[in-house]
C-alpha cells in the first residue's frame, strides 16, 4: 500500500507514515460527507454558530500541541505557529458572528412593487486542496466559511503536513463537529481529479501556483463546477521618492521573511524609485545579512529552514539562473552547509525581464531589488507582472498612496506603509494569474452557495 512520510525539514528526521486511500475509500469519504450535508444544512445559520465557535475554542486550548506540530512537519518558527493557530481561531469566531448577518435572506421586489426574496443556499461538499505553508490557515479559511454557509468540506492537504490536517479534523470532531462534515482525504494527484468529478462535489477550492491552478480550474471547469482558486504571486513594494527609508526597511524585511520568507502574499520584489534607491538598498541589505538563522524552535530565530530539500532546491536552482543571465547578489544566495533545508537571507539587484527573480514567484528568503526612474516608473514595474495578488507602498503622503493603490495598483490586496498576511474582516484573494474569487470579509462565505431568487406574485 502506497504511503506518505512526513519529514522533520529542520533535521532530516522522519516524523511519521500514513496510508494513502484508495480510489473506494476516498469516494465512501466523499459520500459520506455528503450524507452529514443533508442533516447540517437543515440547521439555521445561528445554529450553525456555536459549533465554529467550539472549534475556535478547541484550537486555542491546544495552541502550544498545534504550533509544535506545524514546525515539525514544515520548519515553520514556533512563534509563527502559535501566531497561525490564533488567527484560526479567530476566523471561526468572526464566521460564527458575522455569518448570519451575511447569509441572511434579503427581501426585494420584482416587476411592480412585487415581493421578492434572495437567499443564500448551501450546495453540498466543497472540495478544498490546501498547501504546506500554512497547515491550519489554509484549509480554516475554506472550512469555516462553508461551516457556516451549509456546505461539507473534503480537504486534500499538502502531505508534507498530513499529521497537521488530521489533527485540525480530530479537534473539530472534539469540538462536537458531525461526524464526516469534515474530511480529510490521503489520496494522490489521480485520484484527486477524479474527486472532482464526483457527482457529489459541487465546489472547488485551491490554494497554491499557477501551474496546479490551471489544472485545478480547468478540470473543474470540464465538470461544470465553480472553482475558487488562490495562487501564487511576486508581490511588489514600491519605494517612493517621499518614502522613509526607515518604515521601509523595518517593514521590507518582515515582508520579504515572515513564514520563512514561504507566504503566497509576501513582499518578493522591492521596486525602488532612483533618488532613494542607494539609501535603501544599503540599509536593507545590512538588515538581512544580520537575520539569525537557525532551530525554528529557538525563540532567537529569524528565518528557520524551508519546508523541504525539495523547495530548498527549487530556490536554489532558481537563484543561480537568475545570476547566469546578470542579476547581483548583495547578500547570502548560497545554500547553508548544514544538515536541514537552510537557504539564508539574499538580496539581488541588477535584475531583468527573463530571470526568475523577476518574473517568476521564488519561495523563499530572497529579495529582487529593482531600480524605478520615478515613482510612474515604479508604478509601471509593479504592475508589469503576470501575476496580482497583493502589493505595498512606501510613502509619506498616505493619502497618494491610497489613491495610487486604489486606482492603479492591479493587485487584489495593497498595504501602505506596513506588512500583514491576512484578516478576517477584510477579503483576501488576487487577479491575473494569481487566481479568481476571495476568501475573508465575509465574501468567501458567498463564494459556494445557491443564490436563490424566489418571486411572489
Amino acid at each position: 500500500m502506497a504511503q506518505i512520510k512526513t519529514v522533520n525539514p529542520a533535521t532530516e528526521e522522519e516524523i511519521a507514515s500514513y496510508d494513502m486511500m484508495s480510489e473506494r475509500e476516498a469516494f465512501d469519504t466523499v459520500e459520506a460527507c455528503h450524507k452529514a450535508f443533508l442533516d447540517w444544512r437543515g440547521k439555521t445559520h445561528e445554529e450553525r454558530a456555536p459549533y465554529l465557535k467550539k472549534i475556535a475554542e478547541a484550537l486555542r486550548a491546544n495552541k502550544d500541541e498545534l504550533a509544535e506540530l506545524m514546525t515539525r512537519e514544515t520548519g515553520k518558527l514556533l512563534k509563527d505557529g502559535r501566531t497561525e493557530v490564533e488567527i484560526c481561531a479567530a476566523i471561526f469566531d468572526y464566521t460564527a458572528e458575522q455569518g448570519p448577518k451575511v447569509l441572511a435572506d434579503e427581501e426585494r421586489t420584482h416587476g411592480k412593487g412585487k415581493e421578492g426574496l434572495v437567499s443564500y443556499q448551501p450546495i453540498g461538499v466543497i472540495y478544498s486542496i490546501q498547501p504546506w505553508n500554512f497547515p491550519l490557515y489554509q484549509p480554516v479559511r475554506v472550512l469555516a466559511a462553508n461551516l457556516m454557509a451549509g456546505n461539507g468540506c473534503v480537504l486534500k492537504h499538502a502531505s508534507i503536513c498530513t499529521g497537521s490536517g488530521l489533527r485540525l479534523r480530530d479537534l473539530c470532531l472534539e469540538a462536537g463537529l458531525p461526524e464526516n462534515l469534515f474530511s480529510v482525504l490521503l489520496i494522490d494527484h489521480d485520484t484527486s481529479d477524479k474527486i472532482i468529478e464526483h457527482k457529489r462535489v459541487r465546489g472547488v477550492t485551491m490554494t497554491g501556483s499557477d501551474g496546479a491552478g490551471r489544472h485545478i480550474g480547468a478540470k473543474a471547469a470540464e465538470n461544470l463546477k465553480k472553482s475558487v482558486l488562490e495562487l501564487g504571486s511576486n508581490d511588489a513594494y514600491l519605494v517612493l521618492e517621499d518614502a522613509d527609508i526607515e518604515t521601509a526597511v523595518k517593514f521590507s524585511v518582515m515582508g520579504r521573511l515572515y513564514n520563512n520568507a514561504q507566504t503566497c502574499v509576501s513582499a518578493k520584489r522591492f521596486i525602488v524609485t532612483d533618488k532613494v534607491y542607494d539609501k535603501f538598498v544599503e540599509a536593507f541589505v545590512e538588515q538581512m545579512k544580520q537575520i539569525p538563522m537557525g532551530d525554528p524552535t529557538d525563540g532567537d530565530t529569524k528565518l528557520g529552514p524551508l519546508s523541504s530539500q525539495e523547495q530548498l532546491e527549487t530556490v536554489a536552482d532558481q537563484v543561480k539562473k537568475s545570476v547566469e543571465k546578470g542579476a547581483k547578489v548583495l547578500c547570502g544566495g548560497e545554500a547553508a552547509d548544514r544538515k536541514g533545508a537552510y537557504y539564508p537571507a539574499t538580496v539581488l539587484s541588477e535584475l531583468a525581464p527573463g530571470m526568475p527573480a523577476y518574473d517568476d514567484e521564488i519561495f523563499g528568503p530572497v529579495a529582487s531589488v529593482i531600480r524605478a526612474k520615478d515613482d510612474e516608473d515604479a508604478m509601471r514595474i509593479a504592475n508589469d507582472s503576470r501575476y496580482g495578488l497583493g502589493g505595498g507602498i512606501f510613502s509619506q503622503d498616505q493619502e497618494r498612496a491610497k489613491k495610487l493603490a486604489r486606482d492603479h495598483f492591479d493587485t487584489g490586496m495593497i498595504r501602505i506603509n506596513s506588512f500583514g498576511a491576512a484578516d478576517p474582516n477584510m477579503p483576501f484573494g488576487g487577479v491575473k494569474d494569481s487566481g479568481y474569487g476571495r476568501e475573508h470579509g465575509g465574501f468567501g462565505m458567498k463564494e459556494f452557495v445557491n443564490i436563490k431568487a424566489v418571486f411572489m406574485p
